[in-house]
Order: C-alpha cells, then sequence, then structure tokens
C-alpha cells in the first residue's frame, strides 16, 4: 500500500498558531484548516470593529492559506463556524456571504462558552486542493 502524503501549510500573510497545531494540514486532496479568528496577522491582536469586522478577518486569513497552498474560497467543502453570541448569526452571515456567493460550502454554526483571546468569532474549514467541477 502506498503511503499518502501529509502536507503541512503555513504562512506568514495569516497569523501564526497560538498553541500546538498548524494552520492547515494537507491529506492528498483534502486540506483542513484550523479555526481562524478575526486577528490581524502583523499585530497577533483581535481587529477592532465588533463581530463583522472579526468574520471579515478571519474570512481574508483563511484566505491566505487557501492561496498557500495554491487554492481558493471555491474550494471550500464544509466550514465550520463557531460564536461567542447566537445573536451574532446574521451579522457573520452578511459578511461570510460576501466571500461565497455561489455553490455554498456545508457549514455548521454554534454557540460557544468562549474563544480564544476572547475572540466573537472563529471559522475553520476543510477544502478540495485541485480543479472543480460542479454536477449539473
Amino acid at each position: 500500500m502506498a503511503a499518502i502524503i501529509r502536507r503541512i501549510i503555513n504562512t506568514t500573510k495569516a497569523p501564526a498558531a497560538i498553541g500546538p497545531y498548524s494552520q492547515a494540514v494537507v491529506v492528498d486532496r483534502t486540506m483542513y484548516i484550523s479555526g481562524q479568528l478575526g486577528m490581524d496577522p502583523a499585530s497577533g491582536q483581535l481587529v477592532e470593529g465588533g463581530v463583522q469586522a472579526q468574520t471579515r478577518q478571519a474570512l481574508v486569513n483563511m484566505g491566505e492559506i487557501l492561496k498557500a497552498a495554491g487554492c481558493g474560497y471555491e474550494n471550500v467543502v464544509k466550514t465550520t463556524v463557531l460564536l461567542a453570541d447566537m445573536n451574532d448569526f446574521t451579522s457573520v452571515n452578511d459578511v461570510y456571504k460576501q466571500f461565497y456567493s455561489t455553490n455554498f460550502p456545508a457549514r455548521a454554526a454554534y454557540q460557544v462558552a468562549a474563544l480564544p483571546r476572547g475572540g466573537l468569532v472563529e471559522i475553520e474549514a476543510v477544502a478540495v486542493l485541485g480543479p472543480l467541477t460542479d454536477a449539473s
């Protein structure tokens, strides 16, 4: 049986991991992206402006990780959104749909007791590398 290749994805254009984990891991053609907070990669601090600003920054950070692996938002097939307050669900969706406008990835959203660094939102994703063709 041939070995399956695992590749660690890391970019300085997204915040460094704040614990013992990788920004993303690719196994075969599947990429698992660790939860992204709305942190500025340069300062390592959460961006100001509330949940929408943090959502936008989290998704920008995810985009940089996707780029580092040679793909983009269109390669994302599943996301998980963690919210400090479920009342922010609509506000997060308003930003989310600016990054995913068609053929939306599958998604789950949960309210959690707390997020690292006092974040308001965290988003993780699963993506498939390479060209994807949509079935009709």
